[in-house]
């Protein structure tokens, strides 16, 4: 599942990092989709909870979907985010797993790692890292991670393939895999796919539902639930995209098998 649709990686990269660094430092910033706390409590995040993470984190939160049920993160798990940004995730996690256990974030966009990095010392959350790297290839140790997590980032990498390859090498056998991320009814015309704009903005590389499920069964990975996600996007050129080709935000489970 990687777009043959030519596009400049080292142009969607920029565009990807400009766009998240603004994220991390002007979140009330008008964007393609929605951040912050209102957001997060409509996709599912418990209020509660929230209020045990640092709330700068939460003001940079711009995921599309609610999983932590599906990953079910467990007392001395260790959990991988994969594109942690800011590090809401990564410490909503770390709620679950506790002080036993262990979450890496990995990003590629400096500012949210600093900002990231900056609230993880700040709040004493010695059992949480973050490191710079690429999702598709991965600053992890094969068969050492139990639970994989990531929240609308897969669709802004050109080789998902790679990414789900990545999941499963670091993934331990029986380790679950629990994303959200956007995908489509229909696949997207070439203008779209070559839209870097578009890519930044969760839009121009997102596959079809079921190219997803095929590139994950491709890696070695057994889909155990899709469901949808109260999502939506907030620019004309975003709405009418999904209205045209069923752009929506679902969230995915699915497991390494034991053998």
């Amino acid at each position: 599942m990687t777009h043959t649709t030519a596009i400049d990686t080292d142009v969607l990269t920029a565009k990807v990092q400009e766009m998240y660094r603004a994220v991390a430092r002007m979140p009330q910033q008008e964007f393609h989709f929605e951040t912050g706390r209102a957001l997060a409590e409509r996709l599912g995040y418990p209020p509660a909870e929230l209020d045990r993470i640092p709330a700068e984190a939460i003001e940079s939160f711009a995921g599309v979907g609610w999983f932590f049920d599906l990953a079910d993160p467990r007392e001395g798990d260790t959990v991988l985010d994969l594109g942690s940004g800011s590090g809401m995730d990564a410490f909503f996690a770390a709620l679950w797993v506790g002080p036993t256990g262990r979450v890496v974030g990995i990003d590629m966009t400096d500012a949210q790692l600093e900002k990231a990095d900056r609230l993880r010392a700040q709040h004493g959350l010695e059992h949480v890292t973050f490191r710079s790297g690429r999702i598709e290839q991965l600053p992890v140790d094969d068969a050492s991670v139990d639970v994989v997590i990531s929240n609308g980032v897969i669709n802004l990498i050109p080789d998902k393939d790679g990414v789900l390859r990545e999941v499963v090498r670091v993934l331990r056998p029986g380790g679950r895999l629990a994303i959200a991320d956007i995908v489509t009814d229909t696949a997207l015309t070439d203008a779209i796919v070559s839209d870097v704009d578009l890519w930044a903005s969760c839009i121009g590389g997102a596959p079809r539902q079921q190219d997803y499920r095929d590139a994950m069964a491709r890696a070695g990975l057994q889909v155990e639930e899709v469901r949808p996600n109260d999502y939506q996007f907030l620019s004309e050129q975003a709405r009418a995209a999904s209205g045209t080709y069923g752009v929506r935000s679902v969230s995915v489970l699915a497991r390494k098998p034991t053998r």
